[in-house]
């Protein structure tokens, strides 16, 4: 695994908020080789959101911000729901 998402991994497990670590360290966990470079940009992008904003937003109980209301947070949405 690369440095980019060794780090990445790191930062999704380690939010601040445990039900983020749960949730987004998960999604990463299971995802973050298979990811490319786009998708590895909006994961980083999810990292500065507030603890709180970040998990409303993968519950579905808010609608994200436009910048990022994106395919890959969909994709953490749907990995949150469980099979």
């Amino acid at each position: 695994m690369d440095k980019r998402r060794k780090r990445l991994l790191y930062q999704c497990t380690h939010c601040g908020m445990k039900e983020n670590d749960v949730l987004l360290g998960g999604f990463a966990r299971a995802t973050v080789e298979a990811l490319d470079d786009v998708e590895l940009g909006a994961l980083e992008a999810l990292i500065g959101v507030p603890d709180n904003d970040l998990l409303n937003w993968i519950l579905g109980k808010v609608a994200p911000d436009p910048a990022h209301d994106t395919a890959l947070l969909k994709r953490i949405q749907d990995f949150s729901k469980g099979p």
